[in-house]
């Protein structure tokens, strides 16, 4: 039996969390024995423990913007300490064979595998492009920290290799996964949402921040689809915390411009299976590249059309004019002519749906996910 430290940066459920989830919940215990760090308690904890795997609360040196400053750089030292006491008294009674960071926001697990001579994974879930100091930074760090580096999409690792080529010979891409068997969904109807059967959903599932194109498609759809009485917007998902202000400018252009009936949002949900049912089209109009797109493969798994803008990793996930559309990022025209064609034909929303749902179960299974992790564990113990 092999034991293996997981460190992640939130105890929330959203992609990178999710991902980790799915790891350990399929793990093979027989071989692999998972302890988890996490930096507060939450639903992933939560879910963890389900599971019957172990989860500790501490510090794990997370990056953040406003960590610069004398009083966060005194308090990131003094948490460097307590973390690693933790962590020896945790290695003292388990002896760690290796150590996985999950996103690159978490620097305990480079720090303590360099310490303690432990082998280690960094997942990469992020493509950071700015500021230029921090894209250029990532990479040396992990040439230097990690053994392995595993990167959720193409798009991912080819932004590391090109800042630092040397990358090339220790990064892998393993896809995200995903369950295909899901559970029956309890009954509900789109009255329990306030629609009727006339209406074409277009949703977008996902924080509400500055990246996820909430504001691009707004505009879009003031511009074209105002007047279209069907459709309607539907927002699930919670602004990142200390930037509740994006949700509030959200709110004001909906006020401004007298769309309260044909817009809804609505909070990040765990169970996500009754928006995707009552769903017609789903949409991720990132304004920047995402890592990979996990929304993307659940709505696949939904049988639902996609549209994603047209870089990173949504291109390895999205097949154009196929199980949905993918267009250029911030160009409302682009966007209002895939919406609109898929707004009026119901039997192209089905067969990208059918093609989508098919490429989901092939391409991102969880059985594909978790032994290409096997494999790479069993290769480095």
């Amino acid at each position: 039996m092999k034991n293996i430290l997981f460190i992640h940066q939130s105890a929330e459920l959203y992609g990178s969390d999710k991902t980790l989830l799915l790891l350990l919940k399929y793990l093979d215990k027989t071989k692999y024995s998972p302890l988890v760090v996490l930096p507060f308690d939450g639903p992933l904890k939560k879910e963890l423990e389900k599971e019957d795997i172990k989860v500790v609360i501490a510090p794990v040196l997370k990056l953040y913007r406003k960590m610069f400053t004398p009083k966060n750089l005194s308090k990131f030292f003094r948490d460097i300490r307590k973390s690693v006491s933790i962590l020896d008294n945790l290695n003292e009674q388990y002896n760690f064979d290796l150590i996985y960071s999950n996103t690159l926001a978490v620097l305990l697990g480079m720090i303590y595998a360099k310490k303690r001579k432990i082998k280690h994974i960094w997942h990469v879930h992020e493509i950071i492009v700015h500021p230029k100091v921090i894209a250029s930074s990532f990479p040396k760090l992990l040439n230097r920290y990690a053994d392995i580096v595993i990167c959720n999409s193409l798009a991912t690792m080819k932004n590391l290799v090109e800042r630092k080529r040397e990358l090339e010979k220790k990064s892998i891409v393993i896809y995200n996964g995903i369950e295909t068997e899901k559970p029956e969904v309890t009954t509900c109807s789109r009255e329990d949402f306030g629609y009727n059967d006339q209406d074409i959903i277009i949703t977008l599932v996902g924080r509400i921040s500055r990246l996820k194109g909430h504001k691009w498609l707004l505009s879009t759809y003031l511009k074209h689809f105002n007047q279209n009485t069907n459709a309607k917007l539907l927002f699930v998902g919670s602004p990142v915390e200390g930037q509740e202000y994006y949700l509030t400018e959200i709110e004001q252009f909906i006020i401004q411009n007298k769309l309260e009936h044909r817009v809804k949002i609505i909070s990040f949900t765990k169970n996500l299976s009754k928006v995707w049912k009552l769903t017609d089209i789903a949409i991720m109009p990132s304004s920047e590249a995402e890592s990979f797109g996990l929304v993307a493969v659940e709505a696949m798994l939904a049988k639902k059309p996609v549209i994603g803008s047209n870089h990173g990793g949504l291109t390895e996930i999205i097949i154009n004019d196929e199980t949905g559309f993918l267009v250029e990022p911030n160009n409302v025209e682009a966007l209002s002519e895939a919406l609109s064609k898929l707004i009026d034909n119901s039997e192209l929303r089905k067969s990208f749906g059918e093609k989508g749902y098919q490429r989901a179960i092939k391409e991102f299974s969880v059985d594909k996910y978790v032994q290409s992790f096997e494999t790479v564990f069993s290769e480095m113990l």
